[in-house]
């Protein structure tokens, strides 16, 4: 290739991956970038860390109808593959599947020399940007770039322009047994009856009530309040009475600071209790590990 290939450092953070990717979050109505080049469809392969998982057919129909017409307005952005003649997709995936709906033998690329962080990094802004994500893929995302590149919640969140209470909130949901993540990227549960089930240790069943009585967020907000409803225990000696305000507010800033289930349980009529850090992963025992090492050893926090 002739073209000498464009490099955008992480010097200033994201702001520099945004100029080559700030066309595709403004959508169709922006004027077309100029493409690099054309590339035969079979010569680009998906990026294996791309946060979109799920790809709805009727939304590909819908943009490969708008292809056959218009063609491919906004140019894909790829890198290329060492050693081959390929090129990676690192924004515009959605469009390559429906172009090959369409019959297209070649879509306009832009083509960049990202690296693997940059590449992700750029993914997962132009699907968050375009709201295209559901929360547990925006979560992942997230979490992605705190365990593989070293990012802390306070880095993401400068760096994408969300709060930091947007991304701990996300990271908590990912805490959510396998069945009910799959419900909410489904959209059978919203981001709030999920929020609303995180404290709760029979989540699956108190899912499946909420999804076969079309519960609103806050019924099922209530439903997880329930006296009757089966809770841990809440200490020890096995009380059984609801946990205070305070309680669980900590234990929803420990859980984010740290993207795992914590449970705090007070013995009755008395200042001791026990800590309970649940972990689902061994690279979050890892995590914690690392965690707890670094603390001070005289006490103080």
């Amino acid at each position: 290739m002739e073209k000498k290939l464009e490099r955008r450092g992480l010097g200033r953070g994201l702001s520099a991956l945004m100029a080559d990717i700030q066309v595709e979050v403004d959508g169709p109505s922006s004027s077309p970038r100029r493409a690099d080049m054309v590339v035969p469809v079979e010569k680009l392969v998906p990026n294996p860390d791309q946060p979109r998982r799920d790809f709805p057919a009727e939304s590909l129909e819908d943009l490969a109808a708008s292809i056959r017409q218009k063609g491919v307005i906004q140019p894909l952005i790829v890198r290329p593959v060492p050693n081959s003649d390929r090129f990676e997709i690192v924004a515009g995936e959605r469009r390559w599947r429906a172009s090959q709906l369409a019959q297209l033998h070649e879509v306009p690329v832009l083509v960049r020399d990202f690296d693997d962080t940059e590449v992700l990094e750029v993914a997962i802004i132009e699907n968050i940007q375009r709201a295209d994500l559901n929360a547990v893929e925006e979560a992942m995302g997230y979490r992605a770039l705190m365990d593989r590149f070293g990012h802390t919640q306070e880095k993401v969140a400068e760096a994408l322009s969300k709060s930091r209470s947007h991304i701990a909130n996300l990271l908590r949901l990912l805490q959510l047994p396998d069945d009910v993540q799959l419900w909410l990227r489904e959209g059978k549960l919203t981001a709030g009856h999920a929020r609303a089930l995180i404290t709760s240790p029979n989540a699956s069943d108190l899912a499946r009530q909420v999804i076969s009585r079309n519960l609103s967020v806050r019924d099922t907000e209530r439903l997880v309040k329930k006296p009757d409803a089966p809770r841990k225990a809440s200490g020890p000696r096995g009380g059984a009475g609801e946990k205070d305000a305070d309680t669980r507010a900590l234990e929803a800033d420990l859980a984010a600071n740290l993207g795992m289930g914590v449970s705090i349980d007070h013995e009755p009529g008395g200042e001791r209790g026990r800590l309970t850090i649940r972990y689902n992963t061994l690279d979050d025992l890892d995590t914690l590990c690392r965690v707890l090492s670094v603390m001070p050893r005289d006490g103080s926090i």
